[in-house]
This record gives C-alpha cells, structure tokens and sequence, in this order.
C-alpha cells in the first residue's frame, strides 16, 4: 500500500515543467517545454528517437540538470536543491531502465532490494521478504537466489520493475519500458504497468515510441517535437489529431513534414 505522504488531491499535479531547457554544446534538446503531470495520472511521452525523451526523465529525477526553467516534483522546486535534499526527493521515484540495468554480480532479491540496503536500516532478511513480495507481483515466484544472467530478458524486465517499486514510490519512470522485447512479452510488461498503478496508486511518466504500449497505459499522451511538447491529449484524441506532426508520427508515415523539415535525428 502507498504511503499516507504521498495521497494527495488527484486533481493536483504531481509534476510541473514549466519553460525548462537543456542543451548539450551547441546541441539544444528541450526549447522551453512545458508539462503537467496530475496526482495518479499515467502520462505518456511520445517522440522519435534522439528528440530529448530520456533526457526529460533524467531532469525530473535529477540524473541530469536542467539549464533553465522550473521543475516542480510533490510541490518541491528541484532546480537548487542539493545533495542531502536531492536525495529526500529521489525517494519518492522508481524507475525501469530502458536496459534493466541490473546489477550482474548480485542475487535477483539483493538486485531488487538494492535501494532498499542503501536507504533503510532494514535487515536482510526483511529485505529479501520484501523483495519476493514485490517479485510476486509482477508475476515471478521462486526466481529470488538466481542471477540475473540466469533469466530472459522479459524476467529481467520484470525484475527491474520489483527494484522500482520495493521503495514504494510515488512516482515510476518508464524508459522506452517495451524496447528489445518481442510483441507478447511487451504486452506482459503493458499490462504489468496498468497493473502496478492500479494497485500502488502512483504516478507515472513513461517514454516511448511504441504507440501500441502508449495507447494501452496512457490516461494522456504528450508528443515531444523539437525540443518543446507540441499537443497533449487523451489517446482518443491523439489518434484523431488534426496536426500533421502528430498524425505522422502514430502512423509511421515516411513522408510528411517531420521529414521535409529540420527536424534530424541525433542520438544523445
């Protein structure tokens, strides 16, 4: 169950970015973006690969900073917190890497309950009962002693979800959640992300270009384009979308104006 801090009006945001930039050199990726992410909302955010998905995601949680701009998270301005601060609010996130990012060397529940041991005073034996909670709900039982190169890569994925939410976090981060899986295996972690916010109640923002998963996990849907987000809506409203950018993106259209403009792919 989600812990009593984190319930809050549903009609408020959990997450604000508001005119926020990010450049890399001469490199500018996020043009002043601005999004919204209310209590308990499923938010997705669509856009080509190289467009600054993942580098919005690693502003919010802090992996990166911002140039200019404000990001609010639960209320707290980020921008100039520091360390001891920074790591008050990282509490409140879980994140599923786009590569698991599991750590090799350690058991499946130590890889699950890695956060666990760096933040809580929690025993290892409360850690690993946790950890086989949280494996048992996304689905796997009695993987606890393997090692991660003992596992496919749809129980990696699985995994690395339970790592995410042994914290119980407020807020779970999707990095591209369906990438490198075969079409039923991307379905299983689908329906495990609807699953895992029906029954923690959390937040979520999840980037992707995989408008299969979009149109299954998302209450809304934001279609990052050339640094800023350019429409913000429904999934319904997204597929009938009178923007030629839009319609040409869902539909993986080769010709149309993402391609007769500037807008170059570059992988970050």
């Amino acid at each position: 169950m989600t812990d009593q801090k984190y319930q809050r009006n549903p009609d408020e945001p959990m997450i604000v970015v508001k005119g926020v930039h990010k450049s890399f050199g001469t490199n500018q990726v996020l043009r002043g973006m601005n999004l919204e992410v209310k209590c308990g909302e499923s938010m997705v955010v669509i856009g080509g690969s190289g467009t600054g998905k993942s580098v919005l995601i690693k502003c919010i949680i802090g992996l990166l900073r911002h140039d200019r701009g404000e990001i609010y998270v639960d209320g707290t301005e980020i921008s100039n917190l520091d360390e001891k601060e920074w790591n008050e609010v990282r509490k409140k996130f879980g994140m599923l890497f786009q590569r698991d990012a599991l750590f090799d060397s350690l058991t499946v529940w130590e890889n699950v309950g890695f956060g666990l041991r760096q933040h809580t005073k929690l025993s290892d034996e409360e850690i690993r009962a946790i950890a086989v909670e949280k494996l048992k709900l996304v689905g796997l039982k009695d993987v606890e002693k393997l090692m991660p190169s003992e596992l496919s890569g749809g129980m990696r994925k699985r995994v690395s979800l339970a790592r995410a939410i042994a914290m119980e976090p407020a807020i779970l981060l999707y990095d591209e959640p369906t990438t490198g899986l075969d079409p039923i295996m991307a379905n299983v972690i689908n329906e495990l992300i609807v699953e895992m916010r029906e029954k923690l109640d959390v937040t979520s923002i999840a980037i992707t270009h995989d408008m299969v998963s979009a149109y299954r996990i998302a209450d809304r849907i934001a279609m990052l384009y050339q640094g800023q987000i350019i429409e913000v809506g429904t999934p319904g409203e997204i597929k009938v979308s009178v923007n030629e950018i839009v319609q040409q993106f869902i539909h993986g259209q080769v010709e149309g104006p993402i391609t007769r403009g500037t807008d170059i792919v570059r992988k970050l």
